[in-house]
């Protein structure tokens, strides 16, 4: 079973549902020409999807076109249901940085049928997360930069003050759809800038000043 460390600490958390938000960034909804929800757009990862820091992902053969997405990751630490939003940091044990992996040919093509994107989201390796940092390292959660280089060319840089949905709504809404568990996941979006990857590309992804992941591509 693979499982979410925190830096600093002995503890690990065997990792649970991966739940992960769509279309909560502007300007990557406008770059994708998508609309922009009311409510938070959800979907989930498997815990068979996560590698880790030196890890390599490796593109299905079904998949012409895999793009990145550079994300905030929250670890569960505490679990619950119908969490208030006044209370939602209070379950979180860490933050990290995560790469929601995506094969964007496939999840067109499954949108234009009305279908699940879980084919192009779930894939073994879609997953890259990093070791978290403990929860009271930040401060405020919309006070952190996210940037992702590819071959040593920054490719994202964004803020988690742009996003549509904020940290503390994020959690409590998914609690009011999933009970939560210590070693549950949430990932929380993208900036624009996505893009696609190729093999023998090496992918950077950084929490600024927090927490590192670097992985490549086959």
């Amino acid at each position: 079973m693979k499982t979410a460390s925190i830096t600093g600490s002995s503890a690990e958390y065997p990792l649970g549902k991966i739940v992960c938000l769509a279309r909560n960034y502007v300007d990557h909804i406008r770059e994708l020409g998508n609309e922009t929800p009311a409510q938070p757009v959800l979907f989930m990862k498997p815990a068979t999807a996560v590698i880790f820091d030196g890890d390599t992902i490796r593109i299905p053969s079904f998949s012409r076109e895999c793009h990145y997405e550079v994300e905030l990751a929250l670890l569960i630490g505490r679990g619950g249901k119908n969490i208030p939003e006044e209370a939602a940091l209070d379950h979180l044990a860490g933050y990290g940085v995560a790469l929601d992996m995506t094969l964007r040919d496939v999840q067109n093509e499954l949108k234009k049928k009305g279908l699940p994107w879980e084919i192009a989201k779930g894939f073994d390796t879609s997953c890259p997360l990093s070791v978290f940092v403990p929860a009271e390292a930040v401060a405020d959660p919309q006070e952190l930069r996210l940037r992702l280089e590819i071959n040593g060319e920054l490719r994202q840089d964004g803020t988690t003050d742009h996003m549509i949905h904020p940290v503390r709504r994020i959690v409590s809404h998914v609690s009011s759809l999933f009970t939560l568990e210590p070693g549950d996941v949430i990932l929380t979006g993208t900036p624009a800038g996505v893009g696609p990857v190729c093999s023998g590309d090496k992918l950077r992804a950084e929490l600024v000043g927090l927490a590192m992941l670097e992985v490549t591509v086959e």
